[in-house]
């Protein structure tokens, strides 16, 4: 890396120090996980030796992450808008996707659908906590209520649908990858 980019430089060597912290990894553990010396490991997260590609990237694989995470740089957008789909009630603030995941914070207003015809199923699997309010969620012939901090997680094979109960509820909604690709493609059609 170029002398300029000093300060990218310092927050890849933060990130691969809390990342192994986070792990509860030793230097020798991350540095037998990545076939580096454990010295080399230290000067690298010190800021002794100069970060090399290909170090970065056996350190990314050993930490369990992608080379752009480990070097991707902090942008401007941390504030995000909601964005309202009135014709369903929903508000819905998009948060960073982390790979194969999806988070979604969403206020409901309208119950869910009463129509069985208008309940999802798709490959994937979806995990929801109630923020505020109460959420009834629709789960194959089931109907459950979700109260503020509590969760629940399902296949969304079973065919499914949420909505609010007594007023509004937020929710925070995990979707992995095929189950965001279903809701997304049921919001287009």
């Amino acid at each position: 890396m170029a002398q300029d980019d000093g300060e990218l430089e310092s927050l890849v060597r933060k990130r691969i120090r809390a990342l192994r912290v986070a792990q509860g990894w030793s230097l020798e553990e991350l540095a037998g996980r990545a076939k580096v010396s454990q010295s080399t490991l230290s000067r690298i997260e010190n800021g002794q030796r100069r970060l090399a590609l290909d170090q970065l990237v056996t350190l990314a694989r050993a930490l369990d992450t992608s080379l752009d995470q480990l070097v991707e740089t902090a942008t401007d957008d941390v504030i995000t808008s909601p964005m309202i789909d009135a014709a369903h009630g929903l508000m819905r603030w998009p948060m960073k996707a982390y790979p194969g995941m999806s988070v979604l914070r969403q206020r409901m207003t309208n119950p869910p659908p009463d129509n069985p015809a208008r309940m999802r199923a798709h490959p994937g699997r979806e995990w929801l906590v109630v923020l505020s309010g109460t959420a009834v969620l629709l789960l194959g012939n089931r109907r459950i209520r979700v109260e503020a901090n509590q969760s629940a997680e399902f296949p969304t094979m079973l065919p499914h649908a949420i909505g609010a109960e007594g007023g509004p509820c937020e929710i925070l909604g995990i979707f992995d990858r095929d189950a965001r690709r279903g809701h997304q493609r049921g919001e287009d059609g």
